[in-house]
């Protein structure tokens, strides 16, 4: 059996008033992260460490911000689109273990129904997701309270 073991980052800036979806779901809070597509900056980190581990460059390279097609876009259509690309390549997920970074609001509450949305995107099991959260102690741009962030760590393997 192929193994293969990705690694996905992220960053995108929180702004007023903007919505702010996050694990595919929308949360309420004043601020939200502002980009290209729908800025779901946990959406993003895992699609880039899939096709990191699948050897298949990065997010930007399928679906580049100079593209108005994904202005906009929800980022679950993004992740369909990712593990559709992946089972070209007869590559499967076996798991995926992530964290967001920021001060607010509290992302605790809102972890089972990310994991329920992003399981049915992937067609995995909601047990094959972790998503953790963390503040930065009010360090950094996550502390200020101006961006979001997120790591994401996915074990792949080919049948």
């Amino acid at each position: 059996m192929n193994i293969r073991v990705g690694f996905g980052f992220d960053v995108h800036q929180l702004t007023e008033g903007a919505e702010f979806f996050l694990g595919g779901i929308k949360i309420p809070h004043t601020k939200g992260a502002t980009g290209h597509s729908d800025a779901d900056v946990l959406i993003h980190t895992i699609c880039d460490a899939l096709l990191g581990a699948a050897n298949m460059r990065d997010i930007g390279f399928h679906f580049p911000p100079s593209d108005n097609a994904y202005k906009g876009i929800d980022s679950k259509i993004l992740l369909k689109d990712v593990v559709a690309l992946l089972k070209t390549k007869d590559y499967y997920i076996s798991n995926i273990d992530s964290t967001i970074a920021l001060e607010l609001p509290k992302i605790n509450p809102h972890i089972p129904e990310m994991k329920r949305v992003l399981a049915m995107c992937m067609e995995i099991d909601e047990d094959a997701i972790s998503i953790k959260a963390t503040t930065t102690e009010k360090l950094g741009f996550e502390g200020r309270q101006e961006g979001v962030s997120a790591y994401a760590t996915v074990l792949i393997y080919k049948k």
